[in-house]
């Protein structure tokens, strides 16, 4: 199976060499085309981009508005496969578990598999205690208002169909930091959704971009999907 491989960053430029390395390693046998969508970065990344020459790589920079779900579009656009995965920048996604994911999806032909962290099942995470404690209260009002689709849909590495997109790209909610949310609850059909359990590896370098604003933008689109409206 043929897919896109869309990763938005900003300011990973130490992440990115090691993962980019690690990606094309681990799918040597596929074929598949790498889309980093850079959310102009302010360390340098773009200098870091040019010492890649990879014939199945693109690299995009957007320079206004700052937004991972905006980053993410733009790659779902550009993308040439019907299949798209979707994974963070910043080595807390292992390349190798995308052969798990990939696994899954061809044999279930899933219209979502989703690398979960297991957020209330597992006793160890590597989250701080402010992280995990904000995702799950999260998920809990996700379940409650908009109906249990996934374990985690706060999770940014999943496979997904790309007419989903295709479809609805009308109906996004269009910002913010969490594209799959925006994604599973676009309308009402039935779709196969598969959790596939994985290691969410701890930050090495950079730091982790969720703060104050990000959990109002969750927030507000949980409110905008179950209301219709955004919150005032």
């Amino acid at each position: 199976m043929k897919f896109s491989i869309v990763i938005p960053v900003f300011n990973e430029s130490k992440n990115l060499p090691i993962l980019i390395k690690q990606i094309f390693k681990n799918l040597r046998s596929k074929t598949f085309e790498l889309i980093i969508v850079d959310d102009n970065s302010t360390d340098g990344t773009k200098y870091i981009m040019k010492k890649f020459k990879k014939r199945n790589m693109k690299y995009y920079i957007r320079k206004k508005n700052r937004d991972l779900t905006k980053s993410c579009i733009l790659g779902f656009r550009k993308s040439k496969y019907d299949n798209i995965l979707v994974m963070d920048g910043d080595l807390q996604h292992r390349p190798v578990d995308i052969l798990k994911l990939l696994k899954v999806y061809e044999k279930k032909k899933a219209d979502f598999v989703i690398g979960t962290r297991k957020l209330f099942e597992k006793k160890e995470h590597n989250l701080g205690l402010i992280r995990l404690s904000a995702s799950r209260i999260l998920i809990l009002i996700v379940n409650i208002f908009l109906g249990r689709k996934t374990s985690d849909p706060m999770s940014g590495f999943f496979f997904f169909k790309k007419k989903i997109f295709i479809n609805n790209r009308n109906k996004l909610f269009n910002k913010g930091y969490k594209i799959l949310m925006d994604l599973i609850y676009i309308d009402n059909k039935k779709r196969l959704i598969i959790d596939v359990d994985i290691n969410f590896d701890t930050r090495k370098k950079g730091v982790s971009k969720m703060n104050f604003k990000v959990l109002l933008y969750l927030i507000n689109m949980i409110f905008y999907k179950f209301y219709g409206k955004f919150f005032q």
